[in-house]
């Protein structure tokens, strides 16, 4: 078959959670009755141990098959000036959560014990907040004046306040961004809808799980002691919590984009988007990943092809794409992802 260069349209890969709830729902997915559903995999490559980790593509040409499929033969068409990951595949795992209960507070692993323990993977990560409860926080590192001793003998001791008084609780709201940068603990807070934007590791060591004592949930104490930061080597120099409504937005004709975040590993844009609006598909030669939050667009291309995409759907636009457009014909929000480039050094 001849490769016919167009966005790609994900189907989702829902995950039950503990801690999930049905508000997935609200961006299209098709969340059973009475099921807890925490996670939807929006676009994922990951290695095959990784159980359900490999996104299918939804309809073109392509549909049915999987995103490794596709680079395995289109790797320079899909990736342009960007890397593949260690093993071959997407260096950008995409989902929705949706808390309806605190997640484990956790941690994942740095580069250096990536680097040590075979199997173990970097995990970068951020977090771009779709709705919020009143009241609704996330944890987000551990106070300076605690170190590690300290941290993992209070989580032990059945007598003491245990750890949640050392964690920075931050109140959030529609469109604060959260990043999380590995080796970091955290936790997402109960009553919380983001979208999270990772580098591409399915890697988990958790701290704390609220008293769940679930056996298909276990501690991980000793890995999260061996990789968890503290103190100020918690941060690296990207900002850790972005609000979106400080932020002032470049504007063009029918739209408004915001920086959320930047890191080594991604960018992620908020781009409001007027009725009627046109926006050119722009890639400079990296793929770029849509995740469209409210309405709908008809994306046009060469030669009379169409596709019309609608919220919940996320979309990869490969970097090689050329003379494609996006018609918004009501309001829209669209998270614009995208990998790092050679010439991002250049530019800057």
């Amino acid at each position: 078959m001849t490769f016919e260069l167009e966005p790609l349209v994900f189907e989702p890969l829902l995950k039950q959670r503990a801690w999930g709830g049905d508000r997935l729902r609200r961006l299209g997915k098709r969340v059973p009755a009475g099921v807890r559903i925490g996670e939807s995999w929006e676009l994922a490559d990951l290695p095959l141990g990784v159980t359900d980790g490999r996104s299918h593509i939804a309809c073109g040409p392509w549909s049915g098959k999987s995103l490794r499929e596709v680079l395995n033969t289109q790797a320079d068409a899909i990736m342009g000036l960007a890397s593949l990951s260690d093993d071959g595949g997407f260096p950008l795992l995409v989902k929705y959560l949706d808390a309806n209960e605190h997640l484990s507070i956790q941690v994942h692993p740095d580069a250096a014990f990536a680097a040590a323990t075979p199997g173990a993977s970097l995990k970068s990560e951020a977090w771009i907040v779709l709705d919020a409860a009143p009241g609704a926080i996330v944890y987000r590192g551990v106070k300076l004046d605690v170190d590690r001793e300290r941290f993992f003998s209070d989580l032990q001791d059945p007598k003491g306040p245990g750890i949640v008084p050392h964690l920075n609780a931050v109140s959030v709201e529609r469109g604060d961004c959260i990043y999380l940068p590995s080796g970091i603990c955290h936790a997402l807070g109960a009553g919380l809808l983001v979208a999270e934007v990772q580098t591409p590791s399915d890697t988990t060591f958790r701290v704390f799980d609220w008293g769940r004592h679930d056996p298909a949930r276990p501690l991980h104490l000793e890995q999260a002691r061996r990789c968890m930061r503290f103190g100020t080597a918690q941060e690296d120099r990207y900002p850790g919590i972005v609000r979106r409504k400080d932020l002032q937005p470049f504007q063009t004709a029918g739209f408004q984009t915001r920086s959320l975040c930047r890191t080594p590993f991604f960018e992620v844009e908020w781009i409001d988007v007027s009725p009627n609006a046109t926006l050119p598909v722009v890639t400079n030669d990296v793929p770029v990943v849509w995740s469209v939050l409210e309405g709908s667009a008809e994306l046009a291309g060469p030669n009379g092809r169409a596709l019309r995409i609608r919220h919940g759907d996320t979309v990869l636009m490969p970097a090689r794409l050329q003379r494609w457009s996006a018609r918004f014909p009501e309001p829209a929000a669209v998270l614009r992802s995208t990998l790092p480039s050679p010439t991002d050094r250049i530019l800057a």
